[in-house]
């Protein structure tokens, strides 16, 4: 007899909802005779992330009364760390619709199967968050890669779209090939997945021949740093994103790290925290190559997608700080800095894609030449989500950095904020350069870029977000905060 475990309904209803949506509109496109429109596709996907933030609400709200609990045989978690990012995923989905919607239409993609494949991957974002098993770690690894790996191809009318998807497959394979090998030999020495059963047992063990856990542990953090394209495990990322439809570029690099970068929390500080010390040489290195590979190698980019990929690898240095750091405080930092990254780069990609125009190949940077006299809004829009980024003062990125290397010098980690903060100076001079060519003088006559209503909000709300919370931070700091309890060292 199959037993089938009790489920608390609550914890799993976001993926539910997102898996339902996807399901849905699926069925509905192949029963029906005439095709679905664009509109109700991104209708339905726009009220499934609303839907899915209310109940995160309540999930907040339970949480908040009850406690944190497990349910469906101990493979999910409920907790304020599962719900916050929760949020997260849904505020990019619904982001991501808005801006894929107007891309479609734009570049003559006829058809929904966008919106059902980012419904269905931002489930898998969920999943890797709210996790609590190595094994369902895994599959909501593998259902966010492989609704990426066709949304990447998705552009039928560019070649470059495909080779950016095949190899992302076949390096995505590689490294899920690896996670699951880490995986099996972690249930070798530890003889479960469960994370918080694993916590127990090196907490209450002493190993005589620790090597395989640590062999184990170093391949799952491996297979991490490929998703969120820590070097030296970043070769694809800007192939990747040159290659992709530029709405899908911004919703990958936003709804990967989120997912990726809590679980990978999960994972190092929850399931083998206890031997933190093991891993910091392994954070160590990830963290000073990216953050200066990811500076230096962006100097030298005309292509502003292959500037932003080389930007996110910097980026991704900085956010594991707070893993390496190993503290509440540390947490609380990179789920600030993944969480607030979301709005921003998609935000930002939103505009690159405006000026790409309808063919979106236009990316070369002296397209942005004089954009900021052409068009005021849309220029100071691109400027103040690149000073962002660059961590400018009184904007939102300002204070993500300044966290997360606050909690490595809390940690010790003098060396690696010193690092850190000479990568972001280096990392100024192409986010600066990209800023003043908004506001040279334009040369060449160029034709205004035409601003559809779900794009413009989906940039206003970038905007406001970098410019009320680059002032205002507490109430997110605050979330972040509370929902990190659970990582008390």
């Amino acid at each position: 007899m199959i037993k089938i475990p009790s489920a608390h309904y609550l914890a799993i209803a976001p993926v539910l909802i997102y898996f339902g949506a996807s399901l849905a509109l699926l069925i509905t496109s192949a029963l029906r005779r005439s095709r679905l429109s664009a509109s109700a596709a991104t209708s339905l996907s726009v009220l499934s992330s609303v839907a899915v933030i209310v109940v995160a609400v309540f999930e907040w709200l339970y949480v908040s009364r009850h406690g944190a609990s497990e349910t469906v045989a101990h493979a999910i978690v409920l907790d304020r760390f599962g719900v916050l990012a929760t949020v997260a995923v849904a505020l990019g989905t619904l982001l991501t619709s808005l801006v894929a919607k107007d891309w479609a239409t734009r570049s003559k993609i006829l058809g929904i199967e966008n919106q059902i494949l980012i419904l269905a991957t931002s489930a898998g974002a969920i999943m890797m968050a709210v996790a609590n098993d190595l094994i369902v770690i895994f599959l909501g690894l593998e259902i966010l890669s492989i609704g990426l790996y066709v949304l990447v191809a998705m552009d039928r009318h560019r070649a470059r779209s495909a080779e950016a998807a095949l190899k992302y497959f076949l390096l995505g394979g590689l490294a899920a090939a690896i996670f699951i090998y880490g995986v099996a030999i972690l249930y070798g020495a530890t003889g479960t997945t469960t994370i918080s059963t694993m916590s127990l047992y090196f907490a209450t063990n002493y190993l005589l021949h620790p090597g395989l856990a640590y062999l184990g542990g170093a391949l799952v953090l491996i297979a991490f740093a490929f998703k969120v394209a820590a070097v030296p495990f970043h070769n694809w990322a800007p192939d990747v994103y040159e290659g992709a439809p530029t709405p899908i570029t911004g919703y990958m690099a936003a709804i990967v790290k989120v997912g990726a970068f809590l679980g990978f929390i999960r994972v190092i500080l929850s399931g083998l925290g206890t031997n933190l010390d093991t891993w910091r040489p392994i954070l160590f290195a990830l963290i000073v190559l990216s953050t200066v590979v990811g500076a230096v190698l962006g100097l030298a980019q005309k292509n502003v997608k292959r500037l932003l990929a080389y930007s996110s690898i910097n980026q991704a240095g900085f956010m594991l700080l707070g893993l390496w750091a190993g503290t509440a405080r540390g947490v609380a930092s990179t789920l600030f800095f993944v969480c607030t990254y979301v709005p921003v780069i998609i935000a930002t990609f939103a505009i690159v894609g405006l000026v790409s125009g309808a063919s979106d190949e236009a990316h070369d940077i002296d397209s942005y030449r004089g954009l900021g006299r052409r068009q005021p809004w849309l220029g100071a829009a691109l400027a103040v989500l690149l000073l962002s980024q660059l961590g400018a003062p009184f904007t939102l990125g300002f204070f993500a950095k300044f966290s997360v290397v606050a909690s490595a010098l809390d940690a010790s980690g003098t060396t690696l904020g010193l690092v850190t903060m000479l990568s972001a100076a280096i990392a100024a001079v192409f986010y600066l350069r990209w800023t003043q060519l908004l506001f040279a003088d334009d040369k060449v006559s160029q034709s205004r870029v035409e601003i559809p209503a779900a794009t413009g909000t989906v940039i206003a709300l970038g905007v406001a977000t970098v410019l009320i919370f680059g002032v205002w931070p507490t109430p997110i700091m605050w979330l972040c905060q509370h929902a990190s309890i659970a990582f008390l060292p």
